[in-house]
């Protein structure tokens, strides 16, 4: 009974599909033929490259040849390529518990997947270890494990085949012994004792998979469709959920314009990854102090804080050419300065209702109490005729602001230029409401 219940395991087995790796040989063979076969290749040749391609190509024949370039490829977590292109070290792969030590290390971060370098050609070897059998575990883990799965996989080849086989496609884990640094490595001597006469030599490696997580999160935080949603709806004066972004990121690059050179993942990044600040913040004590009088002629009297903004739009509108380009340009930089007003109206309405009720500010407009404090968000007052008295204070802020940043340019703003202007502030009006 024994043997006969392994006859009809092995003989089912023979038939056993895996839909991933039957699609990658389908993908390989028509990119191999679409390489070889051109419009004038004649029609004896394009048959004969057809029929290599099904030899090449058929299970067993590419697998046995994998097998033999996969120690051509190493799987690492710590690269040492990311230090220089040229440094050769052991294929080291971190192997960590996690803890709750509260650290950024290996072992604490979970799905993190092993970065892989070497002989570029021999890339769809690691590829093809990477996709999932039907329990959606990749090849690879069967293999090392030596699963029943893996063994119905390749149940065509005899044992000693298989074995074979599977310790070729192993080799792109093998580790050296003993471990070797090399020179081009960033290198930290540590000393042992007090006299100076024994030390550890460090060698300091980048880990990949961390780098490139990280910059994954980073752009998921800031572009993904959630945190896009709820920047346009604040931008609009509505109902929006929190969003986080990163300030002060820096990029950098490995390996030029070939960063297949350095691994997989880099490949994978474009050779791009994010740096964070590591520099201790600078704070500075931040108070909301709502305007006493008039809004306008408080930010009026700090016109250097939109300077920037107002050097964008002199220097685009000073320009001699006049075409739609530059048209453009000069309504998108006024319309960046009534963004940070309006911004700065927002940080003052997300004080508690009710602030203006104070007898500190009594001689506060009763117009811009309306706009400003949240206790009036849905008044009756604030109608089409006090949005529009608020638009032309907007506009007149605008003018003064622009010509006291630069008085001695003689340059005063047209009634062409004011018209423009309360055109362009009109789509903001969702945002003033």
């Amino acid at each position: 009974w024994f043997t006969k219940t392994l006859l009809t395991t092995k003989e089912s087995t023979k038939h056993m599909h895996v839909p991933e790796i039957e699609a990658f040989l389908q993908k390989r063979k028509e990119d191999w033929l679409k390489s070889k076969i051109k419009s004038n290749t004649p029609p004896e040749a394009k048959q004969t490259l057809e029929q290599e391609a099904e030899q090449k190509f058929h299970f067993t024949n590419w697998v046995q040849d994998a097998a033999k370039r996969a120690g051509q490829l190493s799987m690492v977590s710590h690269p040492a390529k990311f230090s220089h292109p040229s440094a050769k070290s052991t294929n080291i792969i971190a192997h960590t518990q996690q803890r709750p030590d509260g650290l950024l290390r290996s072992g604490n971060i979970k799905g993190l997947t092993l970065d892989v370098f070497g002989n570029a050609a021999a890339l769809d070897v690691y590829k093809f270890l990477m996709l999932n059998l039907n329990d959606n575990k990749p090849l690879l883990e069967h293999l090392e494990a030596n699963t029943l799965a893996v063994r119905q996989l390749f149940a065509t080849f005899s044992d000693e085949t298989f074995e074979e086989i599977r310790q070729n496609f192993l080799k792109i884990k093998t580790k050296e012994s003993p471990p070797k640094t090399h020179g081009k490595i960033k290198q930290i001597y540590f000393p042992l004792d007090q006299e100076g006469t024994a030390y550890h030599l460090l060698s300091i490696l980048t880990p990949s998979p961390i780098l490139y997580e990280l910059k994954k999160r980073i752009q998921t935080m800031r572009f993904s469709e959630a945190a896009k949603a709820s920047r346009e709806a604040r931008k609009n004066a509505q109902a929006a959920a929190p969003y986080s972004d990163i300030l002060n990121l820096t990029r950098i690059g490995f390996g030029g314009t070939k960063p297949q050179n350095i691994s997989v993942l880099n490949n994978q990044n474009g050779g791009i990854a994010y740096l964070l600040p590591a520099s201790p913040p600078v704070l500075k004590k931040r108070h909301i102090h709502p305007p006493v009088k008039n809004f306008f002629d408080h930010s009026y009297t700090r016109p250097l804080d939109y300077q920037d903004l107002f050097d964008a739009f002199h220097n685009t509108l000073k320009q001699a050419i006049n075409n739609k380009h530059t048209r453009n340009k000069i309504q998108k930089k006024a319309k960046d300065i009534f963004s940070a007003l309006i911004e700065r109206s927002w940080h003052i309405r997300h004080l508690d209702a009710g602030w203006s009720d104070s007898d500190r500010y009594q001689t506060l407009p009763q117009s811009q109490k309306w706009w400003l404090d949240q206790k009036y968000h849905h008044s009756e007052h604030k109608d089409e005729e006090w949005l529009n008295n608020l638009e032309e204070n907007i506009i007149t802020w605008f003018g003064h602001a622009y010509q006291s940043l630069y008085p001695k340019q003689n340059y005063n703003l047209s009634d062409h230029e004011f018209i423009a202007l309360k055109k362009w502030l009109k789509s903001y009006e969702g945002g003033l409401k």
